[in-house]
């Protein structure tokens, strides 16, 4: 009698494919190269809202800066891998009122969050040590930040974060309160004001 042979059937397991979720991620375009790139590069990571920023400094005046959030989100959306929000961060400085107007106009048409600063960014920087709402030129706010820090403050300083961070209660509530208080009167009469208190706020969401 020969011996019984079986047979095995090998079972394969089918996976059912599962949708993978995409990154959620955030785009900052800044108007500078240094400063603004350089502190939000510093954020903590945030899983509860983001999965990842993806920063941009440009170098260029507030419409070119605007213009090319535009792009990139339009970009990242014909590419399959869109952003959840867009903000473009950018100052009055010396521009004519009129290009920061067109810029905010065209932000707004194009669904780009603004966190914009008059005069300049470092408003929110000064606005971790003191409430102000007297109209400087940026030569100023360097001046005072650099006396607040006990040290010559440098755009390039990658410790900004680092440094401000334990002031940030302090900060979003004297932005929120400048901002309460210029809103009301026309953009070319808001200096000083500050709109990056939101993308803060928007960054540390729990």
């Amino acid at each position: 009698m020969g011996r019984k042979s079986y047979k095995t059937r090998s079972t394969v397991l089918l996976r059912t494919p599962s949708r993978v979720r995409k990154l959620r991620r955030i785009l900052i375009v800044c108007e500078g190269k240094k400063t603004e790139p350089l502190y939000f590069k510093s954020f903590p990571a945030n899983p509860v809202v983001y999965d990842a920023l993806d920063i941009k400094g440009v170098g260029n005046n507030t419409v070119f800066v605007v213009q090319k959030a535009i792009d990139l989100r339009d970009t990242a959306e014909k590419t399959g891998n869109p952003y959840i929000e867009v903000w473009a961060v950018f100052d009055k400085d010396d521009f004519p009122i009129e290009h920061f107007k067109q810029a905010i106009e065209l932000a707004k048409k194009n669904r780009i969050k603004c966190a914009y600063s008059i005069e300049s960014f470092e408003l929110w920087y000064l606005l971790h040590f003191n409430y102000i709402d007297t109209a400087l030129p940026r030569s100023e706010y360097i001046k005072k930040i650099s006396l607040l820090m006990g040290k010559g403050y440098q755009k390039n300083d990658t410790g900004m974060y680092a440094f401000l961070s334990k002031r940030m209660p302090i900060a979003l509530k004297n932005a929120f309160l400048l901002y309460d208080r210029q809103v009301q009167k026309r953009l070319e009469d808001q200096n000083p004001v500050t709109l990056v208190f939101q993308l803060v706020q928007r960054l540390m969401e729990e």
